[in-house]
């Protein structure tokens, strides 16, 4: 992780939180999810099913996985940094959600 500087937390969930991060070598901002649990064998992270996901989606509505880190016992997914934040508003037509996401 000597190749990433923390900026700012910017969430915190039951899994992990969240921070706001520069890229050292780059100066890309990113963003890395340092998990709360404990991994003390690569396996491990490797068989997250959240890892396993990412590692295969390729969409541009979905921000991408670019790195994942094991640091003693800690793991940091490293993930391409979205400036906005998206609001979702629930339409119904007919009986029928549509979501609608607005940039804030």
């Amino acid at each position: 992780m000597e190749r990433y500087r923390l900026i700012k937390e910017i969430g915190d969930g039951t899994c992990g939180s969240v921070y706001k991060a520069v890229n050292l070598e780059n100066s890309e901002i990113v963003a890395i999810k340092r998990m709360k649990r404990k991994f003390h064998y690569w396996e491990e992270c490797m068989n997250l099913r959240e890892v396993k996901l990412l590692q295969k989606l390729n969409h541009p509505n979905i921000i991408k996985l670019k790195e994942i880190v094991k640091e003693n016992s800690e793991l940091f997914l490293i993930f391409e940094h979205m400036v906005r934040k998206l609001l979702f508003c629930f339409v119904f037509f007919d009986g029928y959600a549509n979501v609608h996401p607005y940039a804030i």
